[in-house]
């Protein structure tokens, strides 16, 4: 009955929801800009403000970047805690001739609202502070504990979080752990994440002669570190597209079965999704779905090379110097430590003598696989049947989040809820990213839906 009186309440206040949303989404809190930290405070400052107005305990903790916002509502004796995970910096807006408004100018257009963050994450993370809301002014009180740990460093890698979670573990001690930066699998089919790929990050730095030389007097003297480089990057993967480093797929725990009939059963539209990528074709690891190779199997893949002239007209040359960076997607059971190491000696073993090589390891992440059938996560397939008036598909994430590992490591709690209310084509940290409002309001719903199906699944408690 509380639950059926709090929905109504989110759809009476739906507008002023929004309206909310659209004075979050003006604030510029880009976390990789210096000359934005002043707006990623004020957004920190915004968060932790709405929270202590709707009955929150609230502190704001300096970090050596960017602030973090910690709030808790702990009435509910002897019923779980809920830790709900989000940030609120976002990714910088550029190239701005590519938005259609500005990026910080929240507009709504065709059911949408266009601005940075709007679901990533800023859009996703207020469902919840919308939801207890409802809740409480409903109720009085919630049915469960709930913590918020909002931080404004995600999109710079959250250099400041692991630090801050091991000094606090004991305030963030919580049953359940729910991280809405995800998406629907697709636009109207809700969707919940059992599976990550990790990564291992790599910038590579080829120095040859002391500086660039003239092609005719010392072409064939020496090597060119920009085709040292392109031979290294090209010796990565065979012509099949499986990677070429030995070891690689040693400990690469294979689909089960049921798996690849639940992700077939997925349909995914090939024809919509090549038309979307604006690609005629879709290549990949062979004996495997695109489905599979997108999500499921591990990949290799130059991120970005530089070297030599590349501007307007001819200048002869032999580069001094080269660079690359290279991403590797790895999936349970690789170890980034173990591919990391093969890696650097593959890449190694490749460059000739007179050529000098820098390796530099950017970032790492392991894949995690959440058990499905753990109560929280079926307490969360309940919710979002009833915020979204259908079941959620079980998806595996081909991206990587090294938070959820993190948490996991520091808090010790498997019952984590990876879940997300937008959709895969809502353009995260691309021009003109957007988030629907029925996607918005559904997820406000199911968040406080949420919050009852936990109170009810009180076995998600450690023993």
């Amino acid at each position: 009955m509380i639950l059926q009186t709090t929905l109504a309440k989110i759809d009476a206040n739906r507008q002023r929801y929004v309206e909310e949303l659209l004075g979050f989404l003006k604030i510029p809190s880009v976390s990789t800009y210096t000359h934005h930290a002043s707006d990623v405070r004020r957004a920190a400052e915004w968060v932790g403000n709405h929270l202590q107005r709707i009955g929150f305990e609230t502190r704001i903790y300096p970090t050596e970047r960017h602030p973090v916002v910690f709030a808790q509502h702990c009435n509910a004796a002897g019923a779980p805690t809920l830790l709900v995970y989000g940030h609120y910096d976002v990714q910088p807006p550029e190239p701005l001739d590519e938005w259609l408004t500005p990026p910080f100018s929240p507009s709504i257009r065709d059911g949408y609202v266009y601005a940075r963050g709007a679901t990533d994450d800023k859009g996703q993370f207020f469902t919840y502070v919308k939801a207890v809301e409802a809740v409480l002014a409903v109720a009085g009180n919630l049915p469960v504990n709930v913590k918020f740990l909002v931080e404004g460093e995600e999109e710079i890698g959250s250099p400041s979080l692991g630090r801050f979670m091991r000094e606090h573990s004991h305030e963030l001690k919580a049953d359940v752990i729910t991280i809405s930066d995800f998406s629907q699998f697709s636009r109207g089919v809700p969707a919940i994440t059992y599976g990550l790929r990790g990564l291992s990050y790599f910038q590579l730095d080829l120095q040859g002669p002391r500086f660039d030389l003239h092609s005719g007097s010392f072409g064939g003297l020496i090597h060119n570190p920009v085709q040292v480089l392109a031979d290294i990057l090209a010796r990565l993967k065979s012509a099949d597209g499986k990677v070429a480093i030995p070891g690689f797929y040693d400990d690469v725990l294979d689909l089960e079965e049921w798996e690849r009939k639940e992700m077939d059963s997925l349909h995914l539209d090939e024809s919509a999704l090549k038309e979307y990528l604006g690609v005629e074709a879709l290549t990949g690891e062979k004996g495997y779905t695109p489905m599979e190779r997108k999500t499921a199997r591990p990949t290799l893949d130059v991120n970005g090379i530089w070297g030599g002239f590349s501007g307007e007209g001819a200048k002869t040359i032999i580069p001094s110097k080269a660079g690359a960076k290279v991403s590797m997607r790895l999936v349970p059971d690789q170890d980034p430590a173990v591919i990391n190491a093969r890696f650097e000696e593959f890449v190694r073993a490749l460059t000739p003598p007179g050529v000098k090589i820098d390796i530099t390891e950017l970032n790492a992440a392991g894949p995690l696989l959440v058990t499905r059938d753990n109560r929280a996560v079926q307490a969360a397939a309940r919710a979002i049947d009833i915020g979204f008036g259908k079941p959620p598909v079980f998806i595996r994430e081909g991206g990587s989040i090294p938070i959820v590992n993190l948490m996991k490591e520091v808090l010790t709690t498997k019952n984590i809820l990876m879940l997300g209310w937008g959709s895969p084509d809502d353009g995260a940290h691309s021009p003109n990213e957007r988030f629907h409002l029925d996607d918005f309001h559904r997820g406000i719903r199911s968040a406080a839906a949420l919050l009852f199906e936990i109170a009810e699944s009180r076995s998600t408690r450690p023993e």
